[in-house]
This record gives C-alpha cells, sequence and structure tokens, in this order.
C-alpha cells in the first residue's frame, strides 16, 4: 500500500520523503471520501506528516478536520467532531497553519461548507464561553489574511448562509480587521467594487447584518457613502441606505426582527427562524440552511 512506509531513524532525508509520501496518501483518501473507519485506522497507525526541525508527528483531528473541510467529506467531519469536539478544533501544527489559533471557522467559510461550518459551530456552543469566543472571533494572521474574523471572511467572499450561521451562533459583528474595517465595511467594498452578478448575495449579506449589528455601530465607508449619496442609494436602494448611514431609525420590520432574533439562543440556530411567528413571505431571509 502506499501509504505503508518504513521509517529510517538515522537518515533525516529518507525519513522526510516517506512522511511526504505517506502524508499525500492521507490527503488522497480524504479527497476521494473513502469510508471514516478506513481514515481513522491511516489516521491513527499509518500516516505521518514533517514537522520543521525533523520531527515526524502523527495526523491530530485538528489536522484531519481541516482534510475533510477542504475536500467536503461530511462524514468525518461529523465524526471527528462527535468523537474529538475539542481536539477537532484545537490549534493545528505550524505546518498547517502560520499563526497559533484554530483556523476551522475561517477556512469553512473560504470553502462554502455550510453544513460543516455549522456542526463547528454546534461543537464550540459546547465549550466554555471564553474558548467559545476564542473560536467565533478569532483573528487571522494579519500578515496573511489581515486580521480577518470568519464574520468578514464571509462578507469578502458574499457567503450568505455563513454569515447568518456565525452571527446567530454568537459571532461579533463589530470586530475590526487589521485596516480598520469591520465586516460592514469589507461587504460595502465587495458591493462597490465587485461584479454587479452576485448583488442579491451581497444585499441578502447587508440585510443579514441589519439584524445582529448594533444601532450605533461606527464603520470607516459611512463617511464614502455620504459623499457619493446617489451612487450608493442606487446600489443598495434607499431605505437601506438611509437606515445605514443614520438619516432614519430602522423600519419597524428590521426593529422587530432585531428583538425576534435575539430570542434565539444558538443551541437552536437556525432551525428556530422556521418557528419566527411570521408569514413564509415576511421571514428575514431567503436561505437554505439544513440542520
Amino acid at each position: 500500500m502506499p501509504w505503508s512506509v518504513r521509517w529510517v531513524g538515522s537518515c533525516g532525508a529518507q525519513s522526510q520523503k516517506q512522511c511526504k509520501k505517506s502524508s499525500f496518501a492521507f490527503y488522497q483518501a480524504v479527497r476521494d471520501l473513502l469510508p471514516v473507519w478506513f481514515l481513522e485506522d491511516m489516521r491513527t497507525m499509518e500516516v505521518f506528516h514533517w514537522e520543521d526541525g525533523g520531527k515526524v508527528s502523527a495526523y491530530s483531528p485538528s489536522e484531519a478536520l481541516l482534510y475533510a473541510l477542504v475536500h467536503d467529506h461530511q462524514p468525518y467531519a461529523r465524526h471527528l467532531l462527535t468523537k474529538f469536539p475539542q481536539s477537532a478544533l484545537a490549534v493545528p501544527s505550524q505546518s498547517f497553519s502560520c499563526c497559533q489559533s484554530a483556523p476551522h471557522l475561517a477556512m469553512a467559510v473560504r470553502y462554502n461548507r455550510v453544513r460543516v461550518l455549522l456542526r463547528i459551530l454546534k461543537a464550540i456552543q459546547a465549550l466554555p464561553p471564553g474558548d467559545r469566543a476564542a473560536h467565533l472571533d478569532r483573528r487571522g494572521c494579519s500578515r496573511v489574511e489581515g486580521g480577518k474574523t470568519a464574520s468578514h471572511m464571509a462578507c469578502e467572499l458574499v457567503r450568505p448562509e455563513c454569515l447568518l450561521l456565525l452571527l446567530g451562533h454568537g459571532a461579533s459583528p463589530c470586530l475590526r480587521d487589521s485596516a480598520g474595517n469591520t465586516p460592514l465595511d469589507t461587504l460595502l467594498q465587495q458591493i462597490s467594487h465587485g461584479p454587479a452578478a452576485n448583488m442579491c448575495a451581497k444585499l441578502l449579506c447587508l440585510d443579514c447584518l441589519f439584524f445582529f449589528v448594533p444601532q450605533d455601530l461606527k464603520f470607516a465607508m459611512k463617511q464614502q457613502l455620504l459623499d457619493n449619496r446617489q451612487q450608493w442609494q442606487d446600489l443598495l436602494g434607499e431605505s437601506r441606505f438611509q437606515c445605514l448611514v443614520g438619516l432614519v431609525p430602522p423600519s419597524l420590520f428590521v426593529g422587530a426582527m432585531r428583538v425576534l432574533i435575539r430570542t434565539i439562543s444558538p443551541e437552536h440556530f437556525p432551525e428556530a427562524l422556521d418557528n419566527l411567528p411570521l408569514p413564509q413571505f415576511l421571514k428575514p431571509l431567503d436561505l437554505k440552511l439544513e440542520s
């Protein structure tokens, strides 16, 4: 079998070569969506990866989950999060992440793995409050990710389902990245400069943010909106624009939805959205989320 390798303790170069061969075999096995039991046998007994400094390491549940995210191996992700709820969300080795924080939420958003993202968020809810906040509001590496949170990334990549799940499970919509931008600023930049093809998804992200951001949120793009009023009114619509820059208070509907959504605990999100006491045509977000 390609991952069955013998280690040569005295020959670092040969061991490193065997590690790479073994590591790639595991990557391929996850990519090919092989059965969970087979992958776990490989991970725990047969495959290793090479660390800086010449250390040979087995794959941790956290590192295996990153592979499951990349290749959308949902059964494997579910197994890892169920059997290893804490270690699956631990910080991976430096060969997987340049900064010492767990990148799983950002990775799920980047690859738009909505179902796995929901499972990760459910697992995070079981953590102590401090650990929970550290995961939800984790800032990415300033050098590579610009200090963006997963919510920033959901706005930058225009992932409305991901954004709704993050905010509904307690991620902050107010944090700033290394450039001083909130997720709202990031989204407005996408609306202004990005292609018009996915404008509906961008406005859906904006409507999602409306239900979670505080009314007095200070954001960097506000002055630009005021200086280019007609352009932004055309892009956003007059009611969104006026509410965003504070010319009018939020509509009664937006205010009511903010109150209603706050009554939903993260443990029951997003399922409880369907139980909001509203007719279907007034449901706040036209998203198809599955638990």
